[in-house]
């Protein structure tokens, strides 16, 4: 009788099949997770710079990227570039736009690029273009400040 007993039991554990118990040989797999587009927008300071007393520096509000020469312990600000922003609008790893020259902000300025477009590359949390003035072209890779 308590053999019985407990080949009943050790049976009835084993064929459970209440409403909550999953019985599948195979797991369930892990909801991926979604990656947000990156926020480019605020300011942002050449990281590649020889010196920390000339360097570019840049903003990005709304649809404008906002670029200037910073000199003269940041007394100094030459513009360089403003033109159009596209922001990323999926979560890749790395993002590309080409922005129009804004004519009417730079036409006056004597350091902003004559190029009617430029193109700029996020990746790895910095955006890069390149930049010349005086027949050097050199390629700044911007990153957020803190």
């Amino acid at each position: 009788m308590p053999l019985t007993i407990t080949l009943c039991l050790i049976l009835c554990a084993c064929g459970s099949n209440s409403p909550g118990s999953v019985q599948s040989g195979t797991p369930t797999p892990a909801p991926k997770e979604v990656l947000q587009p990156a926020d480019l927008t605020g300011d942002l300071k050449q990281k590649n710079s020889e010196s920390n007393d000339a360097y570019q520096a840049a903003t990005i509000d709304g649809e404008t990227i906002t670029i200037n020469w910073v000199t003269n312990n940041e007394d100094t600000k030459s513009l360089y570039w403003v033109g159009s922003f596209e922001a990323p609008t999926s979560g890749a790893e790395s993002h590309s736009w080409t922005s129009k020259r804004d004519q009417e902000a730079t036409e006056s300025a004597m350091l902003a690029s004559g190029d009617e477009t430029k193109k700029f590359t996020y990746e790895n949390g910095e955006i890069s273009y390149e930049a010349g003035i005086m027949g050097t072209t050199t390629t700044v890779r911007l990153s957020k400040t803190e």
